[in-house]
């Protein structure tokens, strides 16, 4: 029992997958852009600042970035010396065996699903409020969930299979979509920069540190600088989609270190950026808002403000819903092609080259979660999903260092092990700033993955098949 749970897989460099190979270390870059710049840049940046770091939110961005930069090291030389579209789920079979592969993947598939839905409503929320401003109104029955008192949440459901029929049609012009998104959002951002930056007001500044680095309230609730790293880590949330891209890159071994560490690295830039500016142009006081970067347009006197930002945050939200679906189909394929869930689902459509059976299950599954029932908090769930994966793979960088070290690895990290250890510890660190219940929620759903596994996929494993 104990060898067929942790039977490693070989390494399969080269293989043939059935995919498209028509990616470059442009189109990947941007995928990572386009699923971890989103509601982040528009939102996030404003909550942080006023309930946890203040000013210094700059340097939770940067704490952040750093922990993301050391995994994104991390999967860049897995990428490019194990390759597959598994993402962290190919490269733990490869290091620690078919169990903690198995758990990875159903980590990455809430990380990925629930993130999917999630976002839709958030979609459908910004949706709604903006055809509202042209005095357009969707009844509130096709709006809300059942139990919100509705029939369906009709924008979400829709925008799902939008991008469901944008995935089957072919990965090249899903990238297409997703490029055309980036450059909206990206030209949003630059506007909000470029009009902004002149009314920057250093005393907005200060104090700096009003909550210091670390602090809890009476209420229990974390305050500080670290406290606030680890929400706006939710920013960098997704962009190791690009290592799930794998099979369908032109040159992997090249163009999947690249298209990591430059999405890794821009977006944090673009983050400090943002952070930085909204800070100096109104007090991080007043920064509570559902849209701070709306609020500081209007503070400044561009009433139009409000149409540009929900403009970027539209065209923000369907890039990153795009990827996720993207994501969660590419690791769902790599898991049928080994057995661990049915044959079927890795069978390629020949004209569009896509596992179109697998999207047309995602997004069976995710438009019904998005449509009928309100996420609450269970997407708050995502942020540890999506720490926990990154560890994991910092840990197979040491792992195959020592039982491989004879791989080919066209990127590898230098220093030895620094890297991916900083990456360890940086990301353990941010997981340990998380609420109890978002620790218990993500125990419960992996304890429901290891029964999924002992039931079906432990015995199907093409793996067991080989070796028995």
């Amino acid at each position: 029992m104990f060898a067929q749970l942790f039977r490693t897989k070989p390494v399969e460099i080269g293989r043939h997958s059935g995919l498209k190979k028509c990616l470059s270390a442009f189109d990947l870059a941007l995928l990572g852009i386009g699923c971890a710049i989103g509601t982040g840049i528009f939102v996030l940046t404003g909550i942080a600042a006023a309930l946890y770091s203040g000013p210094a939110v700059v340097i939770s961005f940067i704490i952040a970035g750093l922990a993301a930069a050391f995994a994104g090291f991390a999967y860049a030389e897995l990428a490019s010396s194990v390759g597959g579209s598994g993402s962290a789920y190919g490269y733990t079979y490869v290091a620690f065996g078919e169990f903690f592969a198995w758990v990875i993947a159903w980590i990455l598939l809430l990380e990925y699903g629930v993130g999917a839905a999630a976002v839709a409503n958030g979609w459908s929320g910004y949706f709604i409020n903006t055809l509202a401003n042209f005095n357009i109104v969707i009844p509130e029955a096709w709006t809300k969930a059942p139990s919100q008192g509705g029939i369906i949440n009709l924008p979400a459901f829709g925008i799902i299979w939008l991008l469901v029929l944008v995935l089957i049609s072919g990965v090249k012009q899903s990238s297409t979509v997703n490029n055309i998104m980036v450059a909206i959002k990206l030209s949003t951002i630059a506007i909000f920069l470029a009009i902004a930056i002149g009314h920057v007001n250093t005393e907005n500044w200060q104090p700096f540190m009003p909550y210091g680095w670390f602090s809890t309230q009476a209420d229990g609730n974390n305050i500080g600088i670290l406290a606030g790293a680890s929400l706006v880590f939710f920013a960098y949330f997704g962009f190791d989609a690009v290592s799930t891209a794998a099979d369908e890159a032109r040159n992997p071994q090249r163009d999947l270190p690249i298209g990591l560490i430059v999405a890794v690295s821009f977006c944090t830039l673009v983050y400090i950026l943002v952070s930085g500016v909204l800070t100096g142009v109104v007090h991080y006081t007043d920064l509570n808002v559902s849209s701070p970067v709306a609020y500081a347009l209007s503070q400044l006197g561009y009433s139009w403000s409000s149409t540009l930002v929900a403009t970027g945050i539209l065209a923000g939200l369907i890039t990153v819903l795009l990827v996720l679906l993207y994501g969660l189909t590419r690791i769902l394929y790599a898991m049928s092609r080994d057995g661990l869930i049915p044959a079927i689902f890795s069978e390629v459509n020949p004209e569009r080259h896509t596992p179109t059976r697998l999207i047309l299950l995602c997004g069976s599954i995710i438009s019904v979660v998005a449509g009928f029932f309100p996420l609450g908090t269970l997407a708050e769930t995502v942020n540890i999903g999506t720490l926990a994966s990154f560890v994991m793979v910092c840990f197979g960088v040491i792992a195959l260092r020592i039982r491989q070290p004879n791989l080919h690895r066209p990127f590898k990290n230098p220093w030895g092990p620094v890297i991916p250890v900083l990456g360890i510890l940086s990301c353990g660190a941010l997981m340990t700033f998380l609420p109890d219940e978002t620790w218990h929620r993500f125990l419960v759903w992996v304890g429901i993955g290891i029964v999924v596994y002992f039931a079906y996929s432990m015995h199907h494993s093409k793996l067991r098949q080989r070796k028995s």
